[in-house]
Formats: C-alpha cells, structure tokens, sequence
C-alpha cells in the first residue's frame, strides 16, 4: 500500500494489490473489485443498487480535460480583464488562490472530491489565479523587451511536456513507484513548504532587502529552487498515476475519477507556475 505525495490522492480511500499499467489495469477491475472494494463502504447504496459502474482510463482521461479546458477558459478571461484594467490582477490572484486552496481543503478532509460542483469551482477560482498569475509575469518579461505570449505559450508547453513524458516514464516502468520512493517525495514536498513559508516570513521582516532568502528574487538560488520545485512536482505525477492505477484496479466507481482528475490538476497548476516562473528570470534579465 502506498500514499500519494497529493493531498487530494492522500485522502482518497485506500487500496490493496502492486503496481499496475495506468490505462490497462481496467480490464481487470470486475474481478479485483470482489476481493478488495474499499469503495463499496463509501458508496454502499450505489453498490448495492447496481448503479455506480466501475471507474476506467477513459473517465479519467475525460473528467481531467473537462477540468482543465474550465480552468484554462476561466484563465484566458481573467488574463483579458487584467489586459483590460491592470488594477484587478492582483485581487483577482488572491481570490483564486485562495478560494482554490478552500476548495481543496473541503475535497480533502470533507472526503468531497468525487463532487464535481467542488472540481469545476476550484477549475474557475484556480483559472482566476492562473490568469492573473501569467498576466503578471508577463508584464514583467514586456518590461525587459521579451514577449508575454511566448512567455505564456513556452511555459504551457513545458507543463504539458513534463506531464506526458513522465507518463512515459511511468508506463514504461523506468521508475518504480515504491513506499521508499514516495517518501523521498513528500519529505522534499515538505521541505519545500517550509523554505517558501520561511522565505516569506523572512521578507516580510525587510530580510534581504524583503527578499527574504532570494528564493523568488531571480537569483541563482530562485533559480536552483525553482528547478527543485519543478522536479518534485514532476516526480509527483508517478506517485499521482499510481494511485489512479490502484483505484482502477479496485473498481472504485465511475464519479471518483472526479478525484483523480482534481488531484492531477492540482499538480499541474504548481507545475505550470514554477515552470512559468522560472522562464520570467530568463527573459527578464
């Protein structure tokens, strides 16, 4: 058994058996579920009623873009407004980041994440931030003489491509998901959580010219952290699969693969925003 370095995968109920193909472990959920279907106790009356069908790859594959083209609309709007009126970046930032982080925090420990009104709503706010966010950076990258969109576009492209190259990894088998392995990456996720929180306590004493450590300042140091924070979160995606994988296998129902698609987008969100970041140190300079 093995726990997800995702919060959202974290609290998902847990499941028995090794290590599968993720996308091929469906076709033997029939069986699978008989021996272990820790779902059956979350959903009881589905089960025994026959409704709730057995979650696969497609319903995974279809929750996660329906999620992800709400976000990416929500952001394209929001970087429009903020083209608009500047003033209204930052608030809308702030309203996103936060009221996506509220929305995770209520699928989390309200064991919610199977809601797709939760899902979708975290999407608008986080695609609130995200736009902002990209508005932002872009600006700054405008000022030193580059180019917002290339900016944005080449940041998009590298998430994507971090996403699908460590599926690669992971359908191939290059990298095993192990216990070991998962708890070298949630220690690492920690350790990030607590330098970010530190620097910004830092900063807000005046501390390196309110820069903190220099984690954000542009840096080397921005820089090496940036490119940490970017590998964890790609390591993430393995550990993210293989939870998916396991709840396949254990013919969790249909509506969870609303879960699995909030967990991935959660990634991919930090992804895209180290990844955005680090290109602004680049072409600012």
């Amino acid at each position: 058994m093995r726990e997800s370095s995702n919060p959202v995968f974290r609290s998902l109920p847990k499941t028995q058996g090794g290590y599968a193909q993720f996308g091929t472990g469906a076709a033997a959920y029939g069986t699978q579920a008989v021996h272990a279907d820790p779902y059956a106790v979350q959903y009881p009356d589905q089960r025994q009623a026959g409704v709730a069908r057995p979650m696969t790859i497609d319903d995974v594959v279809t929750k996660t873009g329906i999620t992800l083209a709400v976000l990416t609309a929500s952001a394209v709007v929001t970087y429009v407004l903020a083209m608009m009126n500047p003033a209204i970046a930052l608030p809308l930032v702030m309203i996103g980041a936060l009221g996506g982080l509220v929305m995770v925090l209520i699928a989390t420990f309200g064991r919610k994440q199977d809601n797709p009104g939760i899902v979708l709503t975290y999407a608008v706010l986080e695609g609130l931030a995200l736009g902002g966010i990209s508005w932002v950076f872009g600006q700054s990258v405008e000022i030193a003489g580059g180019s917002a969109g290339a900016l944005i576009t080449q940041a998009v492209l590298g998430t994507f491509g971090v996403f699908f190259g460590m599926l690669v990894v992971y359908k191939t088998g290059a990298i095993r998901v192990t216990p070991k392995f998962t708890r070298f990456i949630v220690a690492g996720l920690f350790g990030v959580v607590a330098l970010m929180l530190g620097n910004l306590v830092l900063g807000l004493f005046g501390v390196g010219g309110g820069e903190g450590m220099g984690l954000r300042a542009g840096g080397p140091i921005a820089i090496i952290f940036s490119l940490v924070c970017i590998g964890l979160a790609a390591f993430s995606f393995l550990i993210d699969f293989d939870a998916a994988d396991q709840m396949i296998r254990a013919g969790a129902p249909e509506k969870a693969a609303w879960g699995v698609a909030l967990g991935l987008t959660v990634t991919l969100v930090w992804l895209y925003i180290e990844i955005l970041r680090l290109l602004s140190y680049f072409q600012s300079d």
